[in-house]
């Protein structure tokens, strides 16, 4: 079995602070342990300044249904780094894939951060998420892997896992690869309430009454046979392919067939969603070929027979 003895002086050499939980290097469950990456997880404990590691005994010990160690290092909620096994540990479970993490036994393919927050109305702190992606990148810089070669445990699991809960993986991943020094991916975010930003005739009314919205409020119009879209001004970098994410609060009566128009190299292109359904969350609408400059590139429009509420929320541009 294969272990990872450099871990504590890793992390160091980053400038995460270290506590080292025990015989650490000893700590480990039986098993092959040949990691190609980090995963990141949250305890799903409430944390605080004068509480920071609640989960820190379970994540040593283990539970009466999975034993322990259950990661390499637990994150408290100051950003400390409490390393507990130098070994495998079972946090990941079995991997569906995630990107270049492939299918298979995850507890032996990816390095475990436990992030000590509840997730559900608690998000992780500002020192936890610079510690983790400080760690993030020492480690996969240690092992010979780019950024992509970390993920959330929501993205590998095929048990419908949520964790890391409240963060964007995408901006997780640029981030680790800025701090590895390479060039992150750029990324722009549109709010409904983005100012110079977004425009909307004044048929489109304001809400803040879904809480899976993105910011403070979002848009609503009913359907109608005419041309008011609210439209999404971005200023894109240089012209190539960008992936287009939207944001929508869901609800029974919003609209079964809203249409988004993206404005591409070679014309509009429309897709239509179910704003139904998957609110709360970024939604992947497709990879488009981009112009550079700076206009409007994404609108929702009101121009469809379904019925319900047409909601205009955010959207999210990625290079790819």
């Amino acid at each position: 079995m294969a272990t990872i003895p450099w871990l504590v002086d890793v992390l160091r050499g980053a400038g995460v602070q270290v506590v080292v939980e025990g015989d650490w290097l000893n700590r480990m469950r039986p098993g092959s342990f040949d990691p190609i990456g980090v995963l990141w997880h949250h305890t799903a404990s409430t944390s605080s300044a004068t509480n920071p590691h609640p989960a820190l005994n379970i994540c040593i010990n283990g539970r009466p249904d999975l034993a322990g160690p259950l990661c390499q290092a637990l994150v408290d909620y100051h950003g400390v780094f409490h390393v507990i096994s130098a070994g495998r540990c079972n946090h990941a479970g079995a991997s569906g894939g995630s990107g270049p993490i492939p299918a298979g036994d995850g507890n032996t393919m990816l390095i475990g951060w436990e992030i000590d927050y509840n997730g559900v109305n608690q998000e992780m702190t500002a020192a936890q998420y610079a510690a983790s992606v400080a760690a993030t990148a020492a480690v996969l810089t240690r092992l010979g892997r780019d950024a992509s070669y970390a993920r959330g445990h929501r993205e590998t699991s095929t048990t419908g896992k949520i964790d890391p809960s409240f963060i964007d993986l995408n901006v997780m991943r640029a981030d680790v690869a800025a701090k590895m020094g390479g060039a992150p991916a750029w990324s722009s975010i549109v709010d409904n309430a983005t100012a110079g930003r977004f425009t909307a005739s004044a048929s489109w009314g304001v809400s803040s009454f879904s809480g899976q919205r993105y910011g403070a409020d979002y848009r609503y119009a009913d359907p109608v046979a005419a041309s008011d879209p609210a439209w999404y001004r971005f200023n894109v970098p240089a012209a190539g392919n960008y992936r287009v994410d939207a944001w929508w609060p869901a609800n029974a009566g919003y609209n079964s067939a809203a249409p988004y128009i993206i404005a591409t190299t070679t014309g509009n292109r429309t897709v239509s969603v179910d704003q139904r359904a998957t609110g709360g969350q970024w939604r992947t609408l497709g990879t488009f070929a981009l112009p550079a400059g700076d206009a409007n590139r994404v609108a929702v429009s009101r121009w469809t027979t379904a019925a319900g509420l047409v909601i205009a929320d955010a959207v999210r541009l990625t290079r790819v």
